[in-house]
């Protein structure tokens, strides 16, 4: 059976012993957002589109926040039963309400090898099928465990520290309560495809509001400040006034850096104005516990001539949303946009006035420092870091390479010196120069896709190698690191391979 199948015959086993199924959260969003009545989005919704469980194991993430298309409501001309396998390739959610731990589990074994993920948490799998089944609950923020690192005097609380307490006759407007937005709260019977929607998530999904449920509820986990702000860039939505007065009062300090981390990596992967996330986050007064590098961007001027657009803040906004349409075709996308984001955060400690203009001579490398501690504290990842760390002190040199003409030798050694050579390319579409000094220039990609071409040419060609030199006779020492280092910059230079190896056997590398 496919997922909306075994969602079907759940439904009405559930029925049968007394109880009712309803899909839940960003499920029945999502069918709502792409259905003929609000109109297909322009960024719909994927199934990583969950709000994390208090818990926050993987396993008992929230139901409902999944993001796939539910079975339309009555009169629509899809229904469950005619519902095709195209649409069974994502995450489904299911709340079952009005039976027991044991009569849901009843239920489920009638259906297939049931996955306990938490008894206290209520919260079910199938083997081999993408459905969490869940039982209505309730949260409540506690204290953290003593001995843990948020139970000190005065320490900001985490997402981990709830209580859940599962109610199988809790109903549907107090199970929808603890939903973090109005627009995840909606619930659809499985079998009826009758729509309940206690919060009016309808209407804010129609007029592109995200609008919290419960000040309380909502309150008490600070991550749904960042997913708020991920979700009004994933869907261009505009915040609640109510929303941002909220959640310019929690506090993020107590969330690990993976839950962030989580949220930026949405906003900057699937939203096609990532800048809007951090914009979001800016009228709420939310960037300076995880973004102060960002912060201090705003207001910190730049030179008219070269950035007509204003403020450090405004075009590094302008930029990120240039890379979101290039970041598929970058070779890593992620890595890619922290670029895109970061390139400029050397202008905090170089931006000066000098002679009536604005300068801020060596940005570009002064600034790593800067961009390693704010890397550090979002991500646990080396290999993101690297690449970053690695790219930035680049950022200029193509648009300067294709305003001069560079030569094929020039770019050579700027592609060879790039982590991505042609993600290098992206990030000078993205940083779109308007000046190269007195002269107009927007830039010339086209000159450096020829140039990237031709570096890729040259790498493809035969080289010299250690195995060539032992060969020739050469007996392997340390003297080897400078011949190939001197063999690798005559083949940057276009020298074939038996020149370049004539000329590594004449070469005597300096002494120190």
């Amino acid at each position: 059976m496919t997922d909306l199948e075994t969602a079907k015959r759940i439904a009405e086993l559930a029925a049968q012993a007394g109880g009712r199924a309803y899909f839940v959260g960003g499920f029945v969003r999502d069918e709502l957002l792409c259905s003929a009545e609000t109109g297909e989005p322009s960024n719909p919704c994927s199934a990583e589109d969950v709000e994390p469980s208090s818990s926050g194991s993987a396993a008992d993430r929230e139901p409902g926040s999944s993001g796939s298309a539910a079975d339309r409501e009555p009169g629509s001309s899809v229904s469950i039963a005619a519902s095709s396998d195209s649409a069974d390739h994502k995450d489904i959610d299911i709340e079952v309400h009005g039976l027991s731990p044991q009569q849901l589990r009843g239920v489920l074994e009638q259906v297939g090898e049931v996955l306990q993920y938490g008894s206290s948490f209520g919260i079910y799998g199938l083997a081999g099928h993408s459905i969490d089944i869940a039982m209505p609950r309730k949260e409540r923020a506690v204290s953290a465990p003593q001995g843990s690192p948020d139970s000190a005097a005065g320490a900001p609380r985490g997402h981990r520290d709830f209580e859940v307490f599962v109610d199988p006759f809790l109903g549907t407007t107090e199970a929808a309560r603890r939903r973090d937005f109005t627009i995840n709260a909606m619930m659809q019977d499985v079998l009826t495809g009758e729509i309940l929607d206690p919060f009016g998530g309808r209407a804010d999904l129609k007029a592109g509001i995200l609008r919290h449920v419960d000040d309380a509820s909502f309150a008490e986990d600070p991550l749904r400040v960042l997913r708020c702000a991920q979700f009004a860039a994933r869907f261009n939505f505009t915040v609640a006034p109510q929303t941002i007065a909220l959640c310019s009062r929690m506090d993020l300090s107590g969330l690990s850096r993976e839950r962030v981390e989580g949220e930026l990596k949405k906003a900057l992967l699937k939203a096609s104005k990532p800048s809007v996330f951090f914009e979001t986050l800016r009228s709420m007064d939310q960037l300076g516990t995880w973004f102060p590098e960002l912060q201090q961007l705003i207001g910190l001027p730049q030179d008219p001539v070269y950035h007509p657009e204003g403020d450090v803040w405004t075009h590094t906004m302008q930029v990120i949303d240039r890379a979101a349409s290039h970041r598929a075709e970058a070779s890593e996308p992620y890595r890619f946009m922290l670029l895109t984001l970061l390139h400029d955060l050397g202008k905090i400690v170089t931006t000066e006035e000098k002679n009536g203009r604005i300068h801020a001579y060596g940005h570009e490398t002064l600034g790593l420092p800067l961009i390693e501690a704010f890397l550090r504290r979002i991500t646990g990842e080396q290999a993101v870091a690297d690449y970053v760390l690695n790219m930035v002190p680049l950022h200029m040199k193509p648009n300067m390479a294709a305003f001069s003409k560079a030569s094929v030798k020039s770019t050579n050694h700027m592609f060879d010196e790039a982590a991505a050579p042609k993600d290098l390319i992206y990030m000078a579409m993205s940083d779109k120069p308007v000046m190269s000094g007195s002269t107009p220039f927007t830039g010339d990609s086209a000159f450096l896709f020829e140039r990237l071409q031709a570096y890729q040419d040259t790498m493809a060609a035969p080289f010299v190698t250690g195995k060539d030199l032992i060969e020739a006779g050469l007996q392997p020492g340390e003297y080897f690191h400078d011949l190939l280092a001197y063999a690798h910059k005559l083949r940057l230079a276009g020298i074939d391979k038996a020149t370049a190896l004539k000329q590594v056997l004449r070469y005597k590398p300096p002494r120190n």
